[in-house]
């Protein structure tokens, strides 16, 4: 969910023509909070956090937290200083991808025009739906419905004739509400609001058009389009012109691919002992790998994020020769980029894994390693050879969607990659190891 400012103004009643008011921007009210409610009904009502403990950030919060100031990307410690009494949850993105992926398929269910733009929101194009479902409003109503009723959580939608417009409305009418913008109401509605809220409009924009005197998008709307490109550039004057008029040409477009998926983790205290942050990144690894090959997916480039002490952040990346699901070829991968990192010597706060460059397993062609092939009995290794280049899965993959199995049934924390030996803090842990080095 977008933390762009709003207009007190906007959040009114602005007519109930919905003729031509076919999109529809679909919002989950404060996500992993709202799925960690629905599993703790005992802390509704209470100020509750999301994120990672002490020197970790806040991912998501609930209405109760932030009316203290909370918000995502803060500082764990300035959240605890805000708001003292807040209940910190960790959290669990493996539950966040599940709801996630059940909202979607209920949105599928409305219309096969969903755009999903994010784990929490998407966009609908409606106009094939009405004969069957009824008026905008009504398909709204029976969303926020469906998806209350299957997973406990609460959405807001927003109503228009273009996917800008409709985004602003479901911004305002949180939490839990739908907001209606007539296509005749659209640019009244958005001169109501402060230049902030337009795309595009972050920290260094709003500030350079406020020194050119624009405040509000009204007041952008009505200064000369070059007087906008002086202060912005170009390119980006014309777009933000366009908006601040409601001109937003751009249809829904499903079939949206997630782009990159990646896991990251802040130490409890800086971390000097590279074998510690390497470690973790088996962990992150790993992570990334069950993740990918719960959406069917395998990605060609690894990259690893690094936040040193002094908060400087680094990110390198190698492409693969044949894209992955395999947490081990992931973490090999992050292992090299972490040793080659220049770090200056500085302890490390924060790592992070991150597999892009993602297609469908189903359109990959693996190759085997040389070490698989070793692996095989000569006897049949041309059968094993022929088989792997048309896509079937090496020794090491099999093992990681058995441990798959393992986490479904017992728990996430079953069982996990690890290194060949436990550390010490960890030896009386029940959890299961596989030794990342396993071919």
């Amino acid at each position: 969910m977008s933390r762009a400012p709003r207009s007190a103004a906007a959040r009114r009643d602005w007519g109930r023509e919905e003729d031509g008011c076919s999109i529809l921007h679909v919002d989950m009210d404060a996500f992993f909070a709202s799925v960690e409610l629905a599993r703790r009904p005992q802390l509704r009502g209470l100020p509750v956090i999301v994120g990672g403990a002490q020197r970790g950030v806040v991912l998501a919060a609930t209405y109760e937290a932030r009316a203290f100031g909370v918000h995502s990307a803060m500082p764990m410690s300035v959240a605890l200083r805000t708001c003292p009494q807040a209940v910190v949850i960790p959290p669990d993105h493996h539950a966040y991808h599940e709801v996630s992926v059940g909202v979607m398929e209920l949105l599928g269910e409305i219309t096969a025009l969903v755009e999903q733009v994010s784990v929490d929101e998407a966009f609908l194009d409606v106009a094939g739906a009405r004969r069957r479902l009824g008026p905008p409003t009504a398909i709204a109503a029976l969303i926020r419905a469906r998806v209350h009723e299957r997973y406990g959580v609460t959405c807001s939608v927003g109503i228009a004739s273009t996917k800008f417009v409709a985004k602003l409305a479901s911004g305002h009418a949180k939490p839990d509400g739908v907001l209606l913008i007539p296509r005749a109401a659209a640019v009244d509605f958005l001169h109501s609001l402060p230049v902030g809220a337009l795309w595009g409009v972050g920290e260094r924009t709003e500030a350079a058009l406020a020194r050119s005197g624009i405040d509000s998008v009204a007041e952008l709307a009505a200064s000369d389009v070059a007087t906008v490109q002086r202060a912005v550039g170009k390119v980006a004057g014309a777009h933000l012109h366009d908006l601040a008029w409601g001109r937003d040409p751009r249809p829904v477009s499903p079939g949206r691919v997630e782009k990159s998926i990646g896991a990251e983790e802040t130490f409890v205290e800086d971390v000097a002992d590279l074998d510690v942050v390497q470690s973790k990144a088996l962990e992150l690894a790993d992570r990334c790998a069950v993740r990918l090959r719960k959406s069917g997916m395998v990605g060609r480039t690894v990259s690893v994020k690094v936040r040193t002490s002094d908060f400087r952040t680094l990110t390198r990346s190698r492409t693969l020769s044949t894209p992955t699901d395999v947490g081990r070829e992931i973490y090999l991968a992050a292992r090299e980029l972490l040793a080659a990192a220049d770090l200056g010597g500085l302890p490390v706060r924060l790592v992070g894994v991150r597999v892009e460059g993602l297609g469908a397993v189903a359109d990959s062609v693996r190759q085997p390693t040389l070490e698989e092939a070793m692996a095989e009995p000569v006897s049949v290794g041309v059968a094993v050879a022929t088989r792997r280049a048309l896509g079937v899965p090496g020794a090491r993959r099999e093992a990681e969607k058995a441990m798959d199995v393992v986490r479904e049934r017992f728990g996430k924390v079953s069982i996990r990659a690890g290194a060949t030996s436990r550390p010490p803090s960890e030896a009386r842990s029940a959890t299961t190891f596989v030794p990342a080095d396993l071919s």
